[in-house]
């Protein structure tokens, strides 16, 4: 795994935190891992479909 910095408001990690005090998430990076895995796989398709019709004009 390679290593990212990120900021974030605090009120955003605050809630991170009590997600994870609640139970929901091991760790902040767990969540946040979680969000990303979201963020990817929401829009990879999109992305890829919007890549495949560039590479088609040119």
């Amino acid at each position: 795994m390679e290593r990212i910095t990120i900021r974030l408001p605090k009120q955003q990690i605050d809630m991170v935190g009590l997600m994870v005090d609640a139970g929901e998430f091991p760790s902040k990076s767990e969540a946040i891992r979680a969000a990303v895995r979201g963020l990817v796989d929401d829009r990879s398709d999109k992305l890829l479909n919007k890549i495949e019709k560039i590479s088609a004009l040119a």
